[in-house]
């Protein structure tokens, strides 16, 4: 997952294309504005803010409008079929067998079988597609019907779009970037490919043929519109545009758009503490500094909705869409207060300023850039309540990147990357040591079963809410800026037109 949303906001080309066809995510439920049951506008065009690429025109959520995923998740988190449609797993999880639809065809006509899914989870399971897909064997039984085994757990590789064999199977895996057929692709999906006007946009019509019936919404216009989607979408050149919550202005929307917020997976915002240094090394201290943060009152100043979850802890993504996620340690000063002093941290010379030794509490902790600046100047008068002193250096986010990795830091402010960011080599550049979350994290990557893995999470969270390596802030979030007559949208899983085109439609009196 944080392999798709770290891509989401940047260029994409077909390298990248492919390595988003393996693995990206299409969020939410079916459920909401069933074809039919609301106004809908025929002959109808959405157009969509959409970065360019170099080196062809698709990615981002291109891949979920003209390809189908063997299954995708539901709005809990739970597996819901989309080019399968029923399976079983083994008692392990391991081993999976998919009974395909039998009323799905690509898109020139020729029908899906269990051949094209075999025969693309072979080419991104290839060194070159860079999709780290390992099976140990993939098996068709007839023409609808595939047995996937592996090592891990299918939940990432099952979630791949399937590529047309028939007209891939010929060409040089080896030259998988470089096929022509990632400019002009033919897919199986709710939209299929009309045209493109280099440089400047890509169309797509819905397709009469989908297997759940043709989408209300005609056509869907890909607008290559790098940094100007906002003033495009203000001028009314298009209907959609998205990016973070410090591009936006919320509070001053103009009232023909609506917003929307998803979630960047499990990636956070938050402060790394460097474990080792002697302010730091007392998980006592690094816990009184958590609590010494009104976290629900920096979300408004970050345009961060008031209502996001909080957490003190790694959490899996099914967690965060079942709302079970690991309770937060509580904004609590007074206790923090005490924490600090009970560590030896006192203010004896009334400065306002602790100090234990002699030596006054004053660190500096290096700063990403925005919305970083701004956040760690709220956490800065926070601590000062509590008698402890941060000086900030804000830094390009290269250099923060480079010093994160070699530990050269007494603090610092920036993403928390996805559940696993204890072990994205940060805990060595932390200094934090403790055996028994490490042991748990391994069973936890080793999980098939997904309730044994929501399982070891909670020991994990409830082991990081005593050490505190990490100060978790905020989950991250990103805005969607939809214009008010696209309906069928809510936050935070149904929040991306371009994961759930298929079930939006138009109410232009909403113009």
């Amino acid at each position: 997952m944080g392999r798709w949303r770290d891509a989401v906001r940047s260029p994409i080309d077909r390298r990248r294309f492919v390595q988003l066809a393996a693995g990206s995510l299409a969020f939410g439920a079916v459920g909401c504005g069933r074809r039919g049951d609301r106004a809908s506008s025929r002959g109808s065009t959405v157009t969509i803010a959409y970065n360019p690429s170099l080196d062809g025109p698709f990615g981002l959520g291109a891949p979920n409008l003209l390809f189908l995923s063997l299954v995708r998740f539901t709005e809990k988190g739970d597996l819901e079929g989309r080019l399968a449609r029923s399976w079983e797993h083994s008692a392990d999880f391991h081993s999976w067998t998919y009974h395909l639809r039998t009323d799905v065809r690509w898109h020139d006509g020729v029908p899906v079988t269990a051949h094209d899914v075999k025969f693309t989870l072979e080419l991104l399971s290839r060194p070159e597609s860079e999709s780290f897909l390992p099976f140990e064997s993939i098996d068709v039984l007839d023409e609808r019907t595939v047995t996937l085994r592996s090592g891990h757990g299918l939940g990432y590789q099952t979630r791949a779009y399937c590529l047309p064999k028939h007209l891939l199977e010929r060409l040089d895996p080896g030259s998988l970037f470089r096929w022509e057929f990632w400019t002009r692709p033919v897919g199986n999906g709710p939209y299929r490919y009309l045209r493109q006007v280099p440089n400047t946009m890509v169309e797509l019509e819905a397709n009469p043929d989908y297997y759940r019936g043709k989408p209300r919404i005609d056509r869907v216009v890909l607008k290559f519109s790098e940094q100007t989607g906002l003033t495009e979408l203000l001028s009314g050149s298009m209907d959609e545009t998205s990016g973070n919550t410090v591009r936006f202005p919320v509070g001053k929307l103009d009232p023909r758009f609506r917003v929307y917020y998803f979630y960047e997976g499990t990636n956070a915002r938050g402060i790394y503490w460097q474990n080792k240094h002697p302010f730091f090394q007392d998980p006592r201290v690094r816990r009184a500094l958590t609590l010494a943060i009104n976290r629900r009152e920096l979300l408004p100043l970050i345009n961060v909705p008031r209502d996001i979850a909080l957490v003190d802890g790694p959490y899996t993504l099914r967690q965060l869409r079942r709302g079970r996620l690991p309770a937060p340690l509580p904004y609590d000063p007074e206790q923090a207060r005490a924490l600090l002093a009970a560590a030896g941290w006192q203010d004896r010379d009334g400065d306002g300023v602790r100090e234990r030794d002699g030596q006054a509490f004053r660190f500096t902790a290096i700063v990403f850039q925005p919305p970083y600046p701004t956040i760690a100047l709220y956490v800065q008068d926070q601590f000062r309540r509590v008698g402890v002193h941060m000086d900030l250096q804000p830094l390009d986010d290269s250099v923060v990147s480079e010093r994160l990795k070699r530990g050269a830091f007494e603090a610092a402010f920036a993403i928390l990357p996805g559940s696993q960011w204890l072990l994205q080599d940060q805990h060595s550049s932390i200094g934090y040591e403790n055996p028994a979350f490490f042991a748990l994290f391994q069973r936890a990557k080793d999980a098939a079963d997904p309730d044994e893995e929501d399982r070891i999470y909670r020991e994990l969270a409830n082991i990081v809410r005593a050490d505190a390596p990490v100060t978790f802030l905020c989950p991250k979030v990103d805005l969607e800026l939809v214009h008010r007559r696209v309906r069928g949208l809510n936050s935070p899983w149904r929040a991306e037109p371009l994961q759930f085109m298929e079930e939006l439609w138009l109410d232009d009196r909403s113009r």
